[in-house]
């Protein structure tokens, strides 16, 4: 089998899957709708499946429950508790491709955006595309007002960070070099250039490794939730993805780790289109990735070739819209000016394992 270290994160994709990227890049959502090869997941019948996909097993809610009330640190939040499994698929083509439906319900969707918003990015060991380029400042919340440091407060320190969502929308974000990179505000980063959040091992996407010193620790609460769905992966990295109607993700492989464990990708707001490489690398399979959907690449799949082609506007959840203006009138009120953010955005959480365990 195929080792990671045998792999090169720099290797061009196969033409082959260049130009079926390059099809659903330019896709009308008409041409989407009609597309019968486009595996939608939240649209499969467990007892008439198209030939090439099939029933691996299902996740109890006994396996899941127990998860979320641990997550939210109290009884269960979620709108509902779960009345039935759910269900786990295989592709033939795709060996080690797992695809769930539907694996978060509403509730957890919108604590895990709030965890990872409010919380997770307005932290300094967290880097983003911005870095970069630009001198990023946090706000932070002090006795006496608010002030803007190019790290976090450390437990004990005098402070309490805020959300971005919070701050300013007219504050400027100033550029290292001036004569490269425009000023942008507050507004337009949450809106249009924030791109990617590294959680965890701080991954280097220019250079395509991982940096070599310790890396921050990955929120455990979120590790606990994916190990309930997703126990053979220890969660110690993430990229948090924000794409836009127009945004896309080019074909690539993640080879810059040093184990093998499967990779977890979870989906929020708008509907994606995830393109995956068959085992032969020629062929590719297409799916409509819906919110709260998840896939798992292990096996053969953890090295496929994969991308992102096209964002589908106007396909957030109706009830996913407006955050994170919702969860009741104190987010209401704190959030205000960003009501409706999700309604254009799809969110990605992509969280792998860095190294093999010791024995």
């Amino acid at each position: 089998m195929t080792r990671i270290k045998d792999l090169n994160a720099h290797e061009a994709p196969p033409e082959a899957i260049r130009l079926r990227y390059k099809h659903y890049l330019k896709a009308s959502l008409a041409e989407i709708n009609a597309d019968r090869a486009i595996v939608d997941l939240q649209a499969l019948n467990v007892d008439n499946l198209p030939t090439e996909i099939a029933p691996l097993r299902q996740i109890s809610p006994d396996d899941l429950e127990p998860a979320f009330t641990k997550f939210f640190d109290q009884p269960t939040r979620a709108d509902e508790p779960l009345q039935q499994s759910i269900p786990v698929y295989t592709h033939q083509s795709v060996t080690g491709l797992l695809m769930v439906p539907s694996l978060f319900p509403p509730a957890v969707q919108i604590e895990l955006l709030s965890r990872l918003f409010h919380r997770d990015l307005p932290n300094s060991n967290h880097k983003t595309n911005l870095h970069l380029h630009y001198d990023v400042t946090y706000p932070v919340k002090t006795k006496e007002d608010i002030k803007y440091q190019v790290s976090t407060p450390k437990p004990g320190q005098e402070g309490q960070p805020l959300s971005f969502f919070e701050d300013d929308q007219s504050r400027i974000f100033h550029p290292k070099d001036p004569n490269v990179h425009k000023p942008f505000t507050m507004q337009t980063v949450l809106t249009k250039k924030l791109r990617w959040v590294t959680l965890g091992g701080q991954y280097d996407w220019t250079a395509k490794v991982y940096p070599s010193e310790r890396p921050p620790a990955f929120p455990e609460d979120i590790a606990s939730l994916l190990r309930a769905a997703f126990p053979e992966t220890e969660p110690e990295a993430a990229i948090l993805n924000l794409y836009s109607p127009g945004n896309t993700l080019s074909p690539h492989r993640d080879v810059s780790e040093e184990c093998d464990a499967g990779l977890i990708s979870v989906s929020f707001g708008c509907d994606g289109l995830f393109l995956i490489s068959h085992d032969d690398g020629e062929g590719c399979e297409v799916i409509r990735l819906r919110s709260g959907d998840a896939v798992y690449m292990d096996g053969t799949s953890r090295f496929a070739w994969h991308a992102v082609p096209k964002i589908i506007p106007g396909t957030c959840p109706a009830w996913l819209e407006d955050w994170p203006c919702i969860g009741g009138d104190e987010n209401a009120e704190r959030y205000e000016a960003w009501k409706g953010w999700m309604a254009g955005k799809r969110i990605n959480l992509n969280v792998r394992q860095m190294v093999a365990e010791q024995n």
